[in-house]
């Protein structure tokens, strides 16, 4: 017998808002009981586990020891332009001028995130 993976919990100063922060950053819904000003909330992710968000009083004081990593399906450059537009931050460029690497993001409570090369960056057509 094994463990299944349910979700990956978040802890938050305001559960709503930053699911819906991940929920357009992913293209993934908030679980239909979500409202402003729920303590408890997800986005359902359409495969693997979901993303929970739980509201706590103390805010973010460290560095993740855990983190996302986003794989885009357009260029790498293009979905940071877009999630920068929804409201996240950089945080340290690790992108390399002949293509390979990673930028870290924060989200709008300052969770790390990365934003992977998508296939097309690592697969160019000739």
């Amino acid at each position: 017998m094994v463990s299944t993976l349910q979700n990956v919990a978040i802890d938050c100063a305001d559960a709503y808002e930053l699911a819906r922060f991940w929920s357009r950053a992913l293209g993934s819904p908030l679980h239909p009981d979500s409202a402003p000003g729920d303590a408890e909330t997800a986005v359902l992710l359409p495969q693997g586990p979901q993303l929970y968000f739980n509201q706590v009083p103390e805010p973010k004081t460290v560095k993740n020891r855990l983190h996302l990593c986003l794989r885009p399906e357009t260029s790498r450059e293009e979905e940071v332009q877009r999630l920068l537009a929804l409201g996240a931050t950089l945080v340290a460029d690790r992108r390399e001028p002949d293509g390979p690497g990673w930028a870290v993001l924060a989200d709008p409570e300052g969770n790390e995130f990365c934003v992977l090369r998508s296939a097309s960056d690592r697969d160019p057509k000739p």
